[in-house]
């Protein structure tokens, strides 16, 4: 019986199937001869039970008619003929043009929102934040202008990529989080196609960034974004075009195609002074964290008009819950920290720390100064220093010209890394440049324990972690996922010896620095 059923069922289906083949004209057909089954019935059966329906037959197939006409919006009149036949025509076409409106507005509907779910519509908006391009920097771009435009009611930031509008606003929710502030708008086009671009409105945002893709083409991208950007819109006026490229020997074209006014930073070469710099001053990634993200204090600039022409060193003391370090000149120069007596030019602005930019308010008067509580810097020898790379990548040999500005003559630095031509001629070429660093390459897999044993870690005085560029030593395996089997390892390695070692690392591909203060 069940076997039956099943037959039953499926043959119903496949019947289905093949009527809805046969197209339109085949469905009216059906779906007016299941209509007509169903109402004549019971519109049959609703006058024979009514007990005030006409008794003759004639007067209850009129009733029938009526009901019938009724229930299918086709009138039902009664009368010749030929007036029953046009009262039909009439309401016929009265249905067909209703349903064809109402088609038509369904169908407009269904067009907007199938386009606003493409997201391919315009973003009116206006001192918005747009981001051009896709990639894993977009997720701490976003987190970072939400924590800023925490103090902004109506803030937006629309981004612009060639993934669908949906699959965008899912990584963003799960990588971001909601129940914040500002509005999120993602938007479907090429980054490359200034007509694409017009919309998110380019040329009525606060600013625009250009993170890096990334990957083989991916400062190639940035540039092409810059140059259609400029195509799009010629005259930006107020607005400020931030790009990033990966790669040092594409940050004067990336410049170039920037145009004035535009930004270009070159990442590698940001990476590798941070890299050096926290390697060389412990607790100063902790200060680079502060200062670069907007939780706690960062960087401001304002312009103080009733300090022009005075002495910067009178600005110091100026405000009450910001510090002022510096000045930022109409031709966008910044000078940190200038002499004391460095006159305040009426179109500088003051480069402050301060929690957020509605923070920075000048005092009633000048602040006290306690003398007691400064203390002296104490003068330090020079002294050399053993350092050690485990790792090698593009940025490295950047990270060794750093160094050696640092470093005192005689310091030394080992580096490991699976021995290649190319590697050995570029620490080759880096030695020769160095006029402090002595180096030496060893061939190994900093992935290996045994090597890393070998190397007695705990008597350098700083270890830097890099993570590799491509496939490296195991194909299988990605940059992050060899760097955090080294980490690993040197953390064995701590926990045997009790000794804790002066650590730096970054990890791709946001090129997070890590030090472990």
């Amino acid at each position: 019986m069940a076997k039956h059923m099943v037959a039953v069922g499926g043959r119903a289906r496949y019947w289905f199937d093949s009527v809805v083949a046969r197209g339109t004209p085949a469905l009216i057909g059906w779906l007016a001869l299941v209509c007509l089954v169903v109402v004549v019935p019971a519109s049959a059966g609703l006058v024979w039970a009514d007990r005030h329906s006409p008794t003759s037959a004639s007067g209850r197939l009129t009733a029938v008619w009526k009901t019938v006409g009724q229930t299918l919006k086709i009138g039902g009149e009664v009368g010749p003929p030929v007036y029953v036949l046009l009262s039909v025509l009439l309401a016929v076409v009265a249905l067909l043009f209703v349903s064809a409106l109402v088609g038509l507005i369904t169908t407009g509907m269904s067009e907007r929102i199938m386009a606003l779910r493409l997201g391919r519509s315009l973003v009116i908006e206006e001192r918005h934040t747009v981001l051009l391009g896709w990639s894993d920097q977009v997720f701490p771009l976003i987190s970072e202008l939400v924590a800023a435009n925490a103090n902004r009611r109506g803030a937006v930031v629309a981004v612009l990529s060639e993934m669908d509008k949906p699959e965008m606003e899912d990584q963003i929710n799960t990588q971001v989080g909601r129940g914040y502030t500002t509005r999120i708008i993602c938007r479907n086009g090429s980054v490359t196609d200034p007509a694409e671009l017009a919309r998110v409105s380019p040329h009525t945002a606060r600013a625009v960034l250009i993170p890096s893709p990334g990957g083989e083409g991916g400062d190639a991208l940035v540039i092409k974004t810059l140059l259609a950007l400029d195509a799009a819109v010629p005259d930006r006026g107020s607005t400020t075009v931030v790009a990033a490229v990966r790669d040092t020997r594409h940050h004067a074209a990336a410049s170039l195609a920037a145009g004035r006014g535009g930004r270009v930073l070159n990442i590698d070469d940001i990476t590798a002074r941070l890299i050096v710099q926290t390697s060389r001053q412990p607790g100063l990634s902790l200060v680079y964290q502060e200062l670069l993200d907007f939780a706690g204090n960062e960087f401001y600039t304002v312009a103080e008009p009733a300090l022009a022409d005075r002495p910067f060193g009178e600005a110091l003391l100026a405000y009450a819950t910001s510090s002022v370090v510096g000045l930022l000149h109409p031709d966008d120069t910044v000078e940190l920290n200038p002499p004391m007596e460095r006159p305040i030019a009426a179109d500088d602005r003051l480069v402050l720390i301060t929690e957020d930019d509605d923070t920075a308010f000048r005092a009633d008067g000048p602040l006290p100064v306690d003398e007691n509580v400064i203390a002296t810097a104490l003068s330090r020898q020079p002294s050399t220093a053993r350092l050690l790379m485990l790792g090698w990548n593009r940025r490295a040999s950047m990270i060794v010209t750093q160094l050696d500005a640092y470093v005192s003559k005689g310091s030394r630095l080992d580096i490991v890394s699976p021995e290649s031509e190319s590697t050995a001629q570029t620490v080759q070429d880096c030695g020769a440049r160095t006029r402090h660093l002595d180096i030496s390459l060893h061939n190994g897999d900093t992935t290996e324990p045994r090597i890393l044993h070998d190397l007695d870690i705990p008597s350098y005085d700083a270890v830097i972690v890099l993570g590799y560029d491509g496939p490296g030593p195991t194909e299988a395996a990605g940059p992050d996922d060899r760097t955090l089997v080294t980490l690993l390892h040197l953390r064995a390695l701590e926990q045997a010896t009790g000794r804790e070692l002066p650590l730096v690392t970054e990890m791709l591909p946001n090129l997070e620095i890590k030090r472990r203060e």
